[in-house]
């Protein structure tokens, strides 16, 4: 380096350190231009300008009526105190900063409210301002001079000042709406949910898990009719859960063998008295001696005690047995039999019975207990075709009625019986016939009996007691031949009557096919005792209208059944 060029060196270091201490020097005497105060330190304090309530700068040095920025010319500083604003914002930490000039006032009239400006307290809010409402648009920014230079530069930043203007405005206007939603008190339907202050916005999902579902729901928010629809659909889902449950639950348990009773009006109704269905001898010999009462107690400590078989249980267990058979060829079949159970036993008495009739599997679901008094009366109102019962008062104001009746007694010894077949075996006069030839024999004879016979045996015999029942049970041996099944149903007729063939037997036969009835054997005894061919047969039941004949078919262990019917009772 040469000796001229160190020389001009030296000449300007001098001017350049002048320079540089006249500018500061110039810039602590008047601090106030700037707008901005730097610490000498590194630190850096910047004055928050006034702003009113919406946050616009309150302008006291240029126009106070207009919103627009001041038009007047820039200062001398103006590149370098713009550069300076934008050093502090990125940079407020750098001591670089301290050294930078601030910023000039025109800058922060245009600018928008510094960051400052957000910690200001609700508080300092004026209370007269009226609410603004959250969806009501920004109010419109100063619109700059196209030929303003330095409003073209102001708003050339990288964000637009709507922009920046609407956000700082409507943090504004939240602030202002928290304060006044504290100030004052809310009154709201009961049916409606609060809105939830702005300072307490929250996202979607969050607020989704605060109120729950429509389920969950606060039971004030909800009006009396929604919390009784509420409840109807919750007891619809209890209910809905229960017969789910009960349903699993009978799915697993086998089906129950208990067939449904028939319908009365189809029915073929057989009312068995308890004394005909059970032994009760002991049970009735307490009531004539001790009385009602001790009657009663004694039933109510032995209701748990099984009564044992009657004259009418065998009967009763045929009759189940085809019902059997005929739903199984006929599923839906309601000609059927249907027992019920007709006593004058108090009701009391009635747990025992059930025990009884449980125990032994009896489909006996109907019962008539009437406490002394007498169930004739109720035995038309069951539509009964047949009633079984070991008293035979009760028997007599049956037939009385009109209703096939009969006593039952029970065999002198045991006997097998067939347990596949019903087997029933009726005498003729009196019982399935009237009793008109029984006058003839009883008032003129035998000889005038078989003229009477024969000279009117065309002419069908009048029907007696048991033909309706004769004839319901042809009416079920009908389904069985449709089903050819004639050698294996499950019913058999026997006509037993002391007529001879010869003589009287074809009155008889052509009575019957009058009728439209079939009887599977008839037998002529001409007159000979019954017992010997009742072992024979075996039926479950026998009925006969003379004492001597059913006496006779006890000794040899026949079940029998006397129709008090026709002019034999009175002889008798």
């Amino acid at each position: 380096m040469s000796q001229t060029s160190l020389k001009q060196k030296k000449k300007n270091e001098p001017g350049m350190r002048y320079s540089k201490e006249s500018l500061d020097a110039e810039k602590r005497k008047d601090p106030d231009k700037t707008g901005a105060r730097l610490s000498t330190q590194g630190s850096q304090e910047i004055p928050v300008p006034n702003t009113d309530s919406r946050g616009y700068i309150v302008r006291n040095q240029w126009s106070r009526t207009s919103r627009s920025p001041s038009t007047g010319a820039p200062s001398v500083d103006e590149p370098r105190s713009r550069n300076s604003i934008a050093k502090v914002q990125l940079a407020p930490t750098s001591t670089a900063t301290s050294r930078t000039s601030s910023a000039s006032p025109s800058q922060h009239e245009a600018s928008p409210p510094p960051q400052t400006s957000e910690k200001l307290s609700i508080s300092q809010t004026p209370q007269t301002r009226p609410i603004t409402q959250l969806d009501s648009q920004p109010p419109t920014p100063p619109e700059p001079e196209p030929n303003s230079r330095r409003t073209s530069k102001m708003y050339g930043g990288s964000e637009p000042w709507n922009l920046r203007e609407t956000r700082d405005t409507k943090e504004v206007q939240l602030r202002d709406y928290a304060h006044s939603c504290d100030s004052r008190e809310l009154i709201l339907p009961k049916s409606q949910y609060p809105r939830t202050p702005p300072t307490e916005w929250k996202s979607y999902v969050q607020r989704r898990l605060q109120y729950g579902t429509s389920v969950d729901m606060d039971q004030d928010c909800l009006s009396e009719a929604q919390q009784r629809q509420r409840q109807q659909i919750e007891e619809d889902e209890v209910d809905e859960a229960y017969w789910t449950s009960v349903s699993m639950l009978y799915e697993k348990i086998p089906s129950c063998a208990r067939p449904r009773p028939p319908k009365p009006k189809h029915a073929i109704t057989i009312a068995v008295s308890s004394r005909a269905l059970f032994n009760m001898v002991d049970d009735r010999r307490i009531y004539e001696e001790e009385g009602l009462e001790k009657y009663m107690e004694y039933q109510l400590t032995n209701e748990n005690v099984i009564l044992t078989p009657g004259p009418a249980f065998r009967f009763v267990k045929a009759l189940q047995h085809v019902n059997s058979r005929l739903r199984d060829l006929y599923p839906e079949e309601q000609d059927l039999f249907d027992i019920v159970l007709m006593t004058n036993n108090h009701a009391q008495v009635g747990v025992r019975l059930i025990n009884s009739v449980n125990h032994y599997g009896l489909l006996i679901d109907r019962f008539c207990l009437t406490g002394g008094k007498s169930p004739i009366g109720y035995l038309k109102a069951y539509l009964t075709n047949l009633y079984l019962s070991a008293d035979s008062e009760k028997v007599q104001e049956a037939i009385k009625e009109g209703i096939a009746s009969a006593t039952m007694f029970a065999g002198a010894k045991d006997m097998a019986y067939c347990d596949t077949q019903l087997r029933v075996a009726f005498d003729g006069d009196a019982v399935l016939f009237s009793d008109e030839s029984e006058h003839i024999a009883k008032e003129h004879g035998l000889d005038k009996f078989f003229q009477h016979e024969t000279l009117f045996e065309n002419k069908p015999l009048a029907q007696g007691p048991l033909k309706g029942f004769l004839e319901d049970l042809g009416k079920l041996q009908k389904k069985f031949y449709a089903k050819d099944e004639r050698l294996l149903c499950p019913i058999r007729t026997y006509l037993v009557t002391a007529r001879s063939a010869a003589s009287s037997g074809a009155r008889v036969l052509k009575t019957l096919r009058r009728w439209g009835l079939e009887i599977d054997e008839a037998l002529f005894l001409a007159g000979a005792p019954k017992g010997p061919i009742l072992v024979k047969i075996r039926p479950h039941i026998f009925f006969d209208d003379q004492m001597f004949h059913i006496e006779a078919a006890q000794k040899f262990g026949t079940i029998t059944a006397h129709v008090p019917y026709g002019i034999a009772q009175k002889r008798n």
